[in-house]
């Protein structure tokens, strides 16, 4: 279980990006966070995974404090953090990435997690994690990181970012897979329909508080109401602007 307790963490400027947030996460649970751009969502997931520390409250998992542990040790307990912009590593190939994510040395190792993600292991194991790659790939490979670890808590910012029609329904369906398999805590940042129907709970976060929290049959239908998008954006384009 992680648990949130009285969490505010400050930018630059001391602008306040997170407002006194306690929030409790279950084991094997689904969760989508979704809300408004700009409201403190990635920053929520940034401070889980300690990549952005808290300017008050405290972090526990399963009952440990981790608020003054940093990403590395935060890793071995078991969090894993997919950026909504993955970042380049030169010189390093998908393969050995894939290598090192999930601890193996055996050459195939994270050929079936490319696979999930839409992506031909022969065409990509090879390929290095550079300027090469589109964004869209690049995406893709990170996703596929966390596939081939065993977590407690994955955490995907915004996966559907960047990637095309076809590889995101693959993706749907490798997270649906995901849930049912019951193994790990998932979270999601993510404005999409075919996201948000996966959850066990839904968290809407905007400015900077958690607005409200509750199973998907009773937030569903209103968060749609009130998205400016008048048709379902996987109708438009994944990850158009005027969707978010």
């Amino acid at each position: 279980m992680l648990e949130l307790k009285n969490i505010s963490y400050y930018g630059e400027d001391d602008t306040p990006v997170l407002k006194d947030i306690s929030l409790r996460l279950e084991d094997r649970k689904f969760y989508v966070i979704t809300g408004p751009n700009g409201g403190g969502k990635s920053s929520l997931a940034k401070v889980i995974m300690g990549i952005y520390r808290p300017s008050a409250g405290r972090i526990f998992l399963d009952g440990e404090d981790i608020t003054d542990l940093d990403v590395t040790e935060r890793a071995r307990r078991g969090i894993g953090f997919a950026f909504q912009q993955p970042p380049r590593f030169k010189g390093i190939t998908v393969g050995e990435l894939l290598q090192l994510a999930s601890g193996s040395q055996k050459a195939a190792a994270g050929c079936n997690q490319l696979v999930e993600v839409g992506l031909c292991p022969k065409d990509y194991a090879a390929r290095e994690v550079n300027g090469s790659l589109s964004g869209g790939e690049l995406k893709r490979v990170e996703i596929a990181t966390l596939l081939g670890r065993k977590l407690k808590i994955a955490i995907f910012d915004e996966p559907e970012a960047g990637i095309d029609l076809w590889s995101f329904g693959r993706l749907t369906e490798t997270f649906r897979r995901l849930h049912a398999s019951n193994e790990q805590t998932t979270v999601i940042i993510s404005h999409q329909e075919r996201i948000l129907e996966l959850a066990d709970e839904i968290i809407l976060v905007a400015e900077g508080r958690v607005q409200e929290r509750g199973e998907k049959e009773r937030l569903m239908a209103r968060i749609l109401q009130e998205c400016d998008c008048s048709k379902n954006c996987l109708e438009r384009a994944v990850g158009a602007n005027e969707c978010r």
